[in-house]
């Protein structure tokens, strides 16, 4: 090895000493960490458009509000759905919108840039289908031009193919409610109007007739349209009625639905438009769990807040104590045996939707936040038990540890969709049909199998001895079928080839393919061939639209660190590739051993809604040079492992 490999190895050990310092320093008393989940500036427009609704929207809210959404705006006078990314039309009126609630003039130079940039681009009529439905609560868009979703669709049995379990289970948490909004057409006052957003543009051009959108098209307009003119009386009511029922009865502990900022914003908004007043204990229950969402920072231009769409402890906690078991931590240290107890706390024990698809599986499992036992994940559990296996403690608490990931392997095993692989909350949610209707234009609206789930979950249960048992070969064929023609992996959750290709490599190892196996091969070249000249890894969210961002874009420390965990799991840790990555992250670490990381590298909705992960910035990169610098410290044998099958 030579001096200058020898002296970058040296400073990416002490850059991992600090980052482990730094992850020890920040772990609760409890056990757990939680990095803040940040997304764009339509979660707090919204947050203040939900207040105004329901009459609760007070000064001091909208000024600290209206504070982070102006330092959100971009030279250009627009805001983007990421960090870095093109102008994104209506974020930008959603934006425009609160801002212009909290008193901002339409003549004050960042609000005519705003308005110069949508009336050019098609102004209001040009906007996405949720955009419409904000504007229609508000009497600024008619609501007979908002698709239909009738709530009777909470009749439709499970089998049927538009029925609410044809949806994801983020999609259909927020069709309900929405279906509420959309019969009762509600209109709030604003008390201002965007009359000059609008650009006079035509109406989009319906799909082409003979195609599936185009009949969902014409089924939308010339019969949905007409029986919310006239339904049949008695039925809708019990519908509406259904509704609440469903909802109600999928209120978490914290007071929201789905851990999600959607369906708890509009689930608040349709209950007290069907009359349930805000000191109701559902509804006192969801405002109230709406503060744990709101993060309070000091700015230069004074105090500012914003909603974070999703909360990730388990998550967070599960990555961490791989992490630093990966960075040589002893299993048996208490940062690790606390966040193990805590974790064990949290498994699921109660039945969710995803029974409707695997009745009779019995329930556990781990959710992404803090509360939401109705849909646990697949990709959570595969993580924690990934986790769990790595920690020993005292006999009580590994008893219960191995009693915890033995239900959670039977679980995750059940889970299994027909053709191999994973989703991440349903089995077999496969279905595209729910895409094709006129209100599906934007966000993902099913819950298929991706190759990052499968590879997490192929990787947990190898570890628990399952290689050679077919589900996990099925998971394997899936995974190998999956291949894209360049080498890499797409990534579902995560940004997104790096990521899928980061995720799948060791699961594929962890089965049984040797690192000279050609699809190996192939997926090291892909990473070596677009590794950075600073010696990181990045990938442009574009990439999830355009293939010309593939594996293209400015170096992150999450990213790196997924290519470095690839590249050890295909035997090409020590490699010069490697030793360039570890070295960009001992160059770019902060003094107090954390990363700055600015762009968006977690995926909620491919093409359209993405998230910044606090914390992946230091698991990852922790992960990743334990792993290369071989501190890695391995599981207990005979604590860490549980009953299989």
């Amino acid at each position: 090895m030579t001096v200058q490999a020898q002296s970058t190895l040296d400073a990416a050990g002490a850059a991992l000493d600090r980052a482990v310092a730094w992850l020890r320093e920040h772990q609760t008393a409890d056990g757990w960490w939680k990095g803040n989940m940040e997304t764009n500036v339509t979660m707090d427009a919204e947050d203040l458009l939900m207040r105004q609704f329901l009459g609760i929207r007070t000064a001091e809210q909208t000024a600290a509000s209206a504070r982070w959404i102006r330092s959100k705006q971009r030279d250009d006078g627009t805001w983007a759905a990421f960090h870095g990314g093109p102008a994104d039309l209506s974020t930008t009126v959603e934006a425009y919108l609160a801002l212009k609630l909290a008193g901002d003039g339409v003549d004050a130079p960042h609000m005519a840039a705003a308005r110069r940039y949508v009336v050019s681009h098609g102004g209001l009529e040009s906007t996405r289908v949720f955009t419409r439905i904000w504007l229609a609560l508000f009497g600024e868009w008619p609501w007979q031009l908002v698709p239909v979703i009738p709530p009777e669709i909470v009749f439709l049995p499970p089998s049927a193919p538009l029925s609410l379990y044809s949806f994801g289970c983020w999609a259909r948490q927020t069709v309900v409610p929405i279906a509420v909004l959309r019969a009762l057409q509600p209109r709030r006052r604003l008390g201002v109007s965007l009359a000059e957003l609008r650009a006079g543009s035509p109406p989009p051009t319906p799909p082409r007739a003979l195609s599936v959108p185009g009949l969902f098209h014409l089924l939308d307009r010339q019969v949905l349209i007409g029986y919310e003119r006239h339904p049949i009386r008695p039925l809708r009511r019990l519908a509406l009625a259904r509704c609440a029922e469903w909802m109600i009865a999928r209120q978490e502990a914290d007071g929201g639905w789905g851990g999600i900022q959607p369906p708890w914003a509009y689930g608040l908004m349709a209950l007290d438009a069907l009359g349930y007043p805000l000191d109701h204990p559902v509804q006192r229950a969801a405002l109230s769990g709406l503060d744990g969402f709101t993060v309070h920072e000091d700015s230069p231009a004074g105090p500012v807040r914003w909603m974070e769409a999703c909360q990730s402890p388990v998550w967070d906690t599960c990555l961490a104590v791989t992490a630093l078991a990966d960075a040589g931590v002893a299993a048996d240290d208490p940062a690790l045996t606390r966040a193990g107890r805590w974790l064990v706390g949290e498994e699921i024990r109660r039945t969710g939707d995803w029974a409707v698809r695997r009745p009779g599986l019995a329930p556990s499992g781990w959710a992404f936040e803090f509360a939401n036992d109705g849909y646990p994940d697949t990709d959570d559990t595969a993580e924690v038990i990934l986790a769990l296996r790595r920690i020993r403690s005292g006999a009580a608490d590994a008893r219960d540890r191995r009693a915890t990931i033995g239900r959670a392997v039977r679980w995750l095993a059940g889970m299994q969709s027909s053709d191999g692989g994973w989703g991440a909350f349903d089995a077999d949610n496969t279905s595209s049909i729910p895409a094709q209707i006129p209100f599906a234009d934007f966000g993902a609206m099913t819950d298929p199998p991706s190759a990052d789930v499968t590879a997490h979950v192929v990787e947990c249960l190898c570890a628990e001895g399952m290689a050679t048992d077919p589900v996990v070969r099925r998971g394997l064929d899936w995974l190998l079928r999956h291949q894209e023609d360049d080498g890499s992996w797409y990534g579902r959750w995560g940004a997104n080839y790096v990521y899928g290709t980061g995720a799948v490599l060791p699961a594929l190892v962890a089965a049984g393919l040797t690192p000279d196996d050609p699809r190996i091969r192939r997926a090291v070249r892909w990473l070596s061939a677009h590794q950075n000249p600073d010696g990181g890894w990045g990938e442009d969210l574009r990439s999830y639209r355009d293939d010309a961002w593939r594996g293209r874009g400015e170096s992150t420390p999450s990213q790196t660190a997924w290519a470095l965990l690839a590249l050890d799991a295909a035997g090409a840790g020590a490699g010069a590739e490697a030793r360039r990555g570890a070295g960009y992250l001992a160059q770019t670490q902060n003094p107090d051993g954390s990363w700055d990381e600015d762009f968006f590298t977690g995926t909620g909705f491919p093409g359209d809604f993405y998230l910044s992960y606090k914390l992946y910035r230091m698991v990852f990169p922790v992960s990743a040079l334990g792993r290369i610098l071989g501190r890695v410290t391995p599981a207990p044998d005979g604590d860490g492992a549980g009953a299989v099958r």
